[in-house]
């Protein structure tokens, strides 16, 4: 008897779990099919009706790391340096769920340096969040929260301050815990408003 829609739809959701689950323990690298039947306690070859090659599973993957990200919960306030350090905090990895994350954008740079079409991808995407940051930087810049200088640079030096952050706190989690990377955000954001 044929499965109906919804049980497929039921074993999709449960197939990008596994897949989510793989990514977020082992990266992009470790992604292989036999991981995540394995993640999923299923074969392979049923795998192979939801990815026929590996390029599939991939392309899922990236689909679904955009989709969480994007469905993440933020921190909201007013204008100003408080938007500026929200924005920042969302980047870091002070949660589980966002460790998770991180991990996985991190572990999808080398795929995407390798792919000159996501290599572009993920550059706009970077540069749209300094765009976004550089608003707020210019409105905490009017409100005399932050020094005057030119907020796209203001912008793309905080996004590489955290981004670093990031990773330092993927690779050492015991040296930088979330209270510590909270505290070396507001240190870089406290420099930033004595400066000039």
């Amino acid at each position: 008897m044929p499965r109906a829609k919804g049980d497929h739809e039921a074993r999709r959701l449960e197939v990008s779990e596994a897949v989510w689950r793989v990514l977020a323990t082992r990266g992009f690298g470790g992604l292989t099919l036999r991981a995540v039947a394995t993640e999923l306690g299923a074969t392979t070859g049923l795998l192979t009706h939801y990815f026929p090659a590996k390029s599939d599973l991939l392309a899922h993957a990236l689909d679904l790391l955009e989709q969480r990200t994007a469905a993440r919960a933020r921190r909201t306030s007013g204008p100003g340096l408080a938007a500026v350090r929200n924005a920042l905090l969302d980047i870091l990895p002070l949660t589980a769920e966002a460790t998770d994350s991180n991990r996985i954008w991190v572990s999808s740079w080398d795929t995407a340096l390798a792919d000159p079409a996501l290599r572009a991808d993920y550059a706009g995407k970077y540069a749209r969040g300094r765009d976004r940051l550089r608003d707020a930087v210019a409105a905490a810049q009017e409100r005399g929260e932050l020094s005057p200088g030119d907020p796209a640079r203001i912008a793309a030096g905080a996004q590489s301050f955290v981004l670093g952050l990031v990773v330092q706190a993927l690779l050492d989690p015991e040296a930088f815990p979330p209270d510590l990377q909270v505290e070396l955000l507001d240190d870089h954001l406290a420099a930033l408003g004595r400066r000039g």
